[in-house]
């Protein structure tokens, strides 16, 4: 290893705060890593030449030359000081194969990863693991690569050619070397398992990728259970479950095409009503705990989302438009994304490429970036493609459809367990999907569970829950990669929208002819309107499967998703906000993010254009980095009304009024910040834990920022009261005391005694964990494997959103560790693309040993970016290295 790594989670660095929680599924190995790590810590120590072998082994030559038979021509690899590599060939075929065989250097391991978890495989990777095995039976019942499977004959003749160009490029890198030169992780795994040899990859192993982006990124599945399983935990009270769950506030926040008249948005927000079902069901809290025992590669939760906009060249520096993108993703290392050009040396009909950006490894093609016309940024457009519906089944495999009894259909999945006994899976479905319910044997369904009015008798069986998912239907997404990656026009990304059907993405864009637009895609369900059922039929609450009124009703047209192109405004800011006024367009979904980071954006951006600031790349980033936290806003004014007559804690809430003067700015260095946030999560423990179970405990998001920001009108509330004290009522200002004490108490704990000396990026910090060999692991091994930790300002609904969850503890103590992160940062200037800007979460390379593995982690922490060359002169410029890929002939 080159360079200085001081131990991972160094104290100096993290202060206090421990571990941060991680995202759920990102640690199926952890237990695994543990016995390995005790392996390896002997290797170490017996000898440091040897394990300086293993473990640069894997590491690319990134000059030099290589003849591989199944290019058809000459392809050069030049990579920059960041190892970022840009590709040019004379066909697309040849690009593709290069691209398949730069991932397989860089990041083959993370490859293999994902394509055991998408293929409910990893248990035949790690062995017998109880974590790894959930994961699996979920995955198989859900189904990810059948899906896929089917969806390679849908593709064109054309898509097809190039994914099993990108395998053949895989393959060319796996074929003249073992698993212990692909990744030092194998080395690892095969002390304590048998590895056996190393698939080759198939284009199959791709298309699976987009079945786990498309869990990832589908929304409201823990809102339609968690509604379900908080009518239970509130005892059937339906209007305290709505208060949870409020409506959108669209006169607050402004959707993504706001209406004609919209000017200054109100501050007041409509109630939301529900109609009421009257309860929910074992069945459904068992569907739960499958959902949550589902792998998530991208992460999940209230931070999973991204920031995007795109200003008029009106209002640029170089009189075309800029766009800048920041996807919100989960913490890991390395991160998600891989950076990469690929460039035709002249385009021709053969050869019809010339893009750069960011893609995933396991995939062609770029994902987010520009090519020479057009530039575009995705974010999560968060429609509700996911509905649970409940079902009515009997002991003799059969179910209720109709008011008739038809054959459940039945399959059965094996799932090798390495080292173990295989373990065998019955899949049972019905017209509405796979049942989800009882897939995990310690939630099977209770034959005695409440069940909404209106049900039929359970008699001999129960109930079980089955999941419609718009991505088991098999689509042409892989279609759409191509198509937005060559895309020059409006009409071009509409067509290739057309095809983006899972998942569900806002698509930002502007063109080199002065266009800015975006355009919706995504299969969207179209529910029938329901007006006298046990429950509403807008997606929002589990349904009834028995009641056909409720089945889905096709598509929506791609014709009729929203778009918009070139508005007035001279902007468009689409950070996961709603995309239309409610009532106006196809229905997407109730449950949107709340915008906060969205409308801090328009504002941001409004005051620049009428100041007369022109916007350059550097600007955008600038805005990217934003830290005014909309929950001070909401809450220090009430805080500061409470009387506080102890001088301890005094101290503490001085700095909110000090904050006041600020601006509310939720940057690293500030004590304010760190005080608001202990104060904001105590404040949610005690409103909400006396009430929810620990499944609904809040995350702090900015649906609960909603939430509060209510019951802050309502002093005398039930939800203030908390009903772990006997013989006491509590009211609001009671409460807001009590959160007030509390967050003096633990920080000076945790902190210190003097506020004046607390930093909040002291309790809020970011480190990205190796999925095999990260949280766990001795000291020696985490110091090789994890990135140094990094202390960060932001949070969760702030622009900056390094999210973190306001429920997490780590041995007894709060947890304000980052759990997701803008995973990428980019703003490309169409006046001229080489003055684009763009920054990675860790680095290119998957190799831990690698200089590359998180040389851009400190340049992302400080909110900085690097040089994007995009001219074959600067890229040129820029390079420090070049691979020549030859053709034998």
């Amino acid at each position: 290893m080159t360079g200085e790594k001081p131990p991972a989670r160094n104290t100096a660095v993290v202060g206090g705060s421990g571990y941060p929680r991680q995202v759920r599924g990102s640690h199926l190995l952890q237990r695994l890593a543990i016995v390995v790590a005790a392996v390896l810590v002997v290797i170490l120590v017996a000898g440091v030449a040897l394990a300086t072998v293993l473990v640069r082994r894997p590491l690319p030559d990134y000059g030099g030359e290589t003849t591989l038979r199944i290019l058809s021509s000459e392809v050069e690899v030049l990579r920059d000081e960041r190892g970022v590599p840009q590709i040019y060939a004379d066909t697309d075929t040849d690009l593709m194969r290069a691209q398949g065989y730069v991932h397989a250097q860089d990041r083959f391991f993370e490859m293999d990863y994902r394509r055991h978890v998408t293929a409910g495989r990893v248990s035949e990777l790690v062995g017998e693991n109880e974590n790894a095995l959930a994961a699996d039976r979920v995955i198989r019942t859900l189904g990810w690569r059948r899906v896929a499977e089917q969806e390679w004959d849908l593709l064109s003749e054309e898509s097809r050619a190039l994914f099993e160009a990108y395998a053949e490029g895989v393959n060319a890198y796996l074929d003249s070397r073992e698993a212990s030169q692909l990744g030092v992780e194998y080395t690892v795994l095969g002390i304590v398992t048998d590895l056996g040899e190393v698939a080759p990859w198939t284009p199959i192993d791709s298309l699976a990728w987009l079945k786990a982006m498309a869990w990832d990124l589908a929304a409201n599945n823990d809102q339609e259970l968690g509604r379900a399983t908080a009518v239970r935990a509130l005892g059937g009270d339906v209007a305290r479950v709505a208060q949870l769950y409020p409506a959108y506030p669209e006169t607050q926040n402004l959707p993504i095409i706001p209406p004609p008249d919209a000017t200054e948005p109100e501050a007041t927000v409509e109630d939301a009503s529900w109609p009421a079902p009257a309860g929910a069901v074992d069945a459904i809290e068992s569907a739960y705990a499958a959902v949550q025992a589902t792998p998530r590669l991208l992460g999940d939760g209230d931070g999973i989302g991204s920031n995007s906009f795109v200003v008029s060249g009106e209002h640029t520096v170089g009189g075309q438009p800029i766009l800048a993108n920041d996807p919100h993703l989960g913490i890991s290392a390395p991160g998600v994304w891989h950076q990469v050009g690929l460039h035709c040396r002249e385009l021709t009909t053969l050869c019809t490429f010339d893009v750069a950006g960011f893609d995933f490894a396991g995939m062609p093609g770029v994902i987010i970036g520009h090519n020479a016309e057009l530039a575009w940024g995705l974010t999560n457009l968060g429609a509700d493609v996911v509905d649970f519906f409940l079902e009515r089944v009997y002991d003799d495999g059969t179910y209720l459809r109709g008011g008739e009894r038809v054959p459940l259909t039945r399959r059965t999945e094996t799932i090798a367990v390495n080292g173990g006994t295989d373990d065998s899976l019955t899949v049972a479905s019905t017209a509405h999907g796979p049942i989800v319910s009882g897939v995990l044997p310690e939630t099977a369904a209770a034959n005695s569970s409440p069940v909404p009015d209106g049900s039929p008798s359970p008699g001999f069986g129960g109930y079980a829950v089955a999941m419609s998912w718009t991505a088991l239907t098999p689509g042409r997404t892989g279609d759409a990669i191509f198509a937005l990656n060559r895309a020059a026009t409006a009409e071009d990304v509409a067509a290739a929208a057309a095809l983006f059907e899972v998942p569900a993405q806002n698509i930002v864009f502007a063109t080199t002819d002065g266009d800015i637009g975006y355009q919706a895609p995504g299969r969207i369900p179209v529910r029938q309107d329901v007006s006298d059922g046990p429950v509403p039929s807008d997606g929002s609450w589990p349904r009834p499967g028995w009641d056909g009124r409720y089945d889905w009703a096709g598509y929506v047209p791609a014709a009729d998703m929203p778009r918009a192109l070139n508005p007035e405004e001279g902007f468009i800011v689409a950070a996961n906000q709603a995309v239309l006024p409610a009532g106006q367009g196809p229905f997407l979904t109730g449950d949107w993010d709340y915008g906060f980071r969205s409308q801090r954006l328009r504002e941001r951006l409004t005051e620049n254009i009428e100041r007369g600031v022109n916007i350059d790349a550097s600007l955008a980033n600038e805005l990217m980095n934003d830290e005014a936290n909309p929950y001070a806003e909401a809450l220090v004014p009430a805080l500061l009304d409470v009387t506080v007559t102890d001088g301890f804690v005094r101290e503490a809430v001085d700095l909110l009024a000090e904050w006041e003067e600020e601006g509310y700015q939720q940057d690293g260095d500030s004590a304010a910040a760190a005080y608001f946030a202990a104060v904001w999560a105590n404040l949610l423990d005690l409103t909400f834990a006396d009430d929810l179970p620990a499944t609904l405990a809040p995350d702090g998001g900015s649906r609960w920022l909603v939430v509060v920001d209510r019951l802050l009108e309502d002093p005398t509330s039930a939800w203030w009261d908390d009903r772990r004290t006997i013989n006491l009522v509590e009211s609001r200002d009671e409460i807001l005391l009590q959160a007030l004490v509390s967050a003096r108490n633990e920080l000076t704990q945790t902190l210190g005694k003097d506020p004046g000396d607390w930093r909040w990026s002291q309790l809020h910090v970011a480190a990205p964990q190796h999925p095999v060999l990260g949280e766990g692991v001795p000291a020696v091994v985490s110091w090789f494997a994890n990135p140094r930790p990094v202390g960060v300002g932001g949070g969760s609904s702030i622009v900056n959103a390094t999210g973190w969850d306001a429920s997490a503890e780590v041995e007894g103590r709060r947890d304000y560790g980052v759990t997701s992160v803008p995973s990428m940062r980019m703003a490309v200037d169409l006046a001229n693309f080489d003055r684009s800007l763009w920054v990675n979460f860790t680095g290119v390379s998957g190799h831990p040993a690698d200089d590359h593995y998180d040389d851009q982690l400190g340049a992302w922490a400080a909110g900085e970016t690097f040089p994007w060359p995009f001219s074959r002169t600067a890229v040129e410029d820029a390079a420090t290295s070049t691979r020549t890929l030859r053709h034998p002939g």
